[in-house]
């Protein structure tokens, strides 16, 4: 038994789906010390070979990663015990039809916050400065320089859900000298967990007060589109709006109307409404836009953790020693003595 308290060898092999091509070693070489056997996706894009995989493979765990795993994938594989997201968004998944076939679906809360909260600096910060245009102009030979950027000391952020990620930013933010608000509707009631913010009842409240506002909230029924024409005009004149969420979060063409019309100084997103983003997307077009690839939490460090959450999700529910229930999206299906075949009826 390791440190995590996942057996180092077990009297059956289980079978473990990756929907990625690969798995960084600290996930990987836990499921091998465990004996599992690993498949792997060979299209990262590729729903379609997801659900030929697990229509054709008594797979008993899926680690997912970014592709979708839907509805007709889960049903397709009667073997299915446990699924565990690499990361905390579940948007690409149909929880739904996992709660159906109680089938408990894990997420690795944590494990890539500090490297999403950096990123969030990072764009932030370049937003305000214009970073992003004037490194174009200077690989472009021209000497650009835009002195027109904003200081963000004696600004006030806005943050948009206060978990392990909007923490660290506020932390940041107060150290930059910015008075730090947030409004996160599973914190009503409660004191804010972080010292000197300041935490407001609604949306409404927080926006025409958020010089930068930052997005840190899942992609659900609640969030989706929750930020659009509307919602951005209440945003100060000149305001900064940062999203390493998820792109659906915003309706996309307010937020374009919003950069070019000026209401926005700038915008940095390191997610988009449609990924990969298209060639031909009016935010390519837009100077006071900056823009990532959906890589906020894909440092080495992050990638490993949450590589070796998702193994020790999986295998400690196929050992019969489940995680901590707050880690499972879908806590109402878990059962006090969880076992081989609870989730399915299909022994293992």
């Amino acid at each position: 038994m390791d440190s995590d308290g996942i057996l180092i060898k077990t009297p059956m092999s289980f079978t473990i789906f990756v929907t990625a091509p690969k798995l960084a070693a600290a996930g990987a070489d836990l499921l091998a010390q465990a004996g599992a056997r690993v498949l792997y996706l060979t299209d990262p894009d590729s729903p379609e070979e997801v659900e030929h995989v697990m229509a054709t493979e008594a797979v008993d765990a899926v680690i997912s990663r970014t592709v979708a795993l839907s509805a007709k994938a889960i049903h397709a594989c009667p073997t299915l015990k446990v699924i565990s997201k690499h990361g905390v968004g579940v948007s690409n998944i149909d929880v739904e039809a996992a709660s159906a076939r109680g089938i408990p679906v894990y997420v690795t809360p944590g494990a890539n916050a500090t490297s999403v909260a950096e990123m969030t600096l990072a764009l932030m910060l370049a937003a305000a400065r214009h970073v992003g245009w004037m490194d174009r102009e200077l690989h472009a030979g021209r000497w650009s320089r835009a002195q027109s950027g904003l200081e963000l000391n004696g600004r006030t952020l806005g943050l948009v859900g206060l978990g392990q990620v909007g923490q660290r930013v506020a932390l940041v933010g107060q150290a930059l000298g910015m008075r730090v608000l947030a409004f996160d509707p599973a914190l009503r009631g409660r004191p804010s967990p972080v010292d000197g913010v300041s935490l407001l009842d609604s949306l409404d409240a927080l926006l025409p007060r958020a010089d930068v506002l930052s997005l840190h909230v899942p992609l659900n029924r609640h969030t989706r589109g929750m930020l659009g024409h509307d919602q951005l005009a209440r945003l100060p004149r000149g305001a900064i709006l940062v999203n390493t969420a998820r792109g659906e979060v915003i309706d996309e063409p307010a937020l374009v109307a919003a950069l070019q019309n000026g209401h926005l100084h700038a915008a940095g997103l390191d997610t988009m409404a449609v990924e990969p983003l298209p060639a031909d997307s009016p935010l390519t077009q837009l100077a006071n836009v900056v823009m990532t690839p959906h890589v906020g939490g894909s440092t080495p460090a992050a990638l490993a953790a949450m590589a070796r959450g998702a193994a020790h999700n999986v295998l400690g529910w196929l050992q019969g020693r489940p995680v901590d229930p707050a880690a499972c999206v879908n806590p109402q299906i878990l059962s006090p003595e969880p076992s081989l075949t609870s989730t399915t009826g299909v022994s293992a």
